[in-house]
């Protein structure tokens, strides 16, 4: 079922500024900035050599990453693995009794997405991604 990690997700408040740090300081590239109006926020997709990261901002004072923001500050928002067929990894995992925010795939930036719960995995929010092919 499971691929790779393909990213990891970073909540911040000033995507720029945090653009600054990981571009800048660290030597990152930027590989692609979106938009992401559904969720209410803007990412920045990072190559880190062998790993991407992606930088998350909340859009909307109101939205669930806003909320993430405000109750635990900035840092690790989530772990995004990549897997090689959505469908029958949700249908696994239900199978299994783990607690998902997504019974069905949804449409992300890079594929098909969705979440399992934290409290399923001891805190950690988990993305799985199937990969569009380009």
């Amino acid at each position: 079922m499971w691929k790779r990690l393909d990213h990891v997700g970073i909540v911040v408040h000033d995507l720029e500024q945090s653009l600054q740090t990981y571009c800048g300081l660290l030597g990152f590239t930027l590989l692609e900035q979106v938009e992401i109006a559904e969720q209410k926020v803007v990412a920045a997709f990072l190559d880190g050599g062998n790993s991407t990261v992606e930088l998350i901002s909340p859009t909307d004072g109101e939205s669930g990453t806003a909320r993430f923001l405000a109750s635990r500050g900035e840092g690790t928002h989530h772990l995004c693995y990549e897997v090689e067929d959505l469908v029958a990894a949700l249908a696994a995992l239900r199978a299994a009794g783990v607690r998902l925010i997504d019974e069905q795939p949804r449409q992300g930036v890079h594929g098909w997405v969705a979440f399992v719960h934290p409290k399923a995995t001891q805190g950690v929010l988990i993305e799985l991604l199937q990969k569009a092919h380009r």
